[in-house]
């Protein structure tokens, strides 16, 4: 039987600039913002080492994040939904 998925998670999102400056442009399901998030934190050696839940904002992410410098994962997802519409 086909898997029905969340279409809410897999509708295409309008994407702010400080996201997409981090993301790319958009407009890109929240699936997919949240996946590029994650590649971009590794590239950029962004998570603590010590606490990996916890996310080092760099100059790009503190503008989605709000200013904040850390944030955990957990609110780094509530965060982001700011910048989706």
């Amino acid at each position: 039987m086909a898997q029905k998925s969340n279409s809410a998670f897999m509708k295409p999102m309008t994407i702010s600039a400080e996201l997409a400056a981090v993301v790319g442009k958009g407009p890109m399901p929240r699936s997919e913002v949240v996946k590029s998030l994650w590649i971009y934190i590794k590239k950029n050696n962004l998570q603590d080492p010590k606490k990996k839940r916890n996310i080092i904002a760099d100059e790009n992410l503190k503008k989605v994040f709000g200013g904040k410098a850390v944030v955990d994962m957990f609110e780094m997802t509530k965060l982001v939904s700011k910048h989706l519409t």
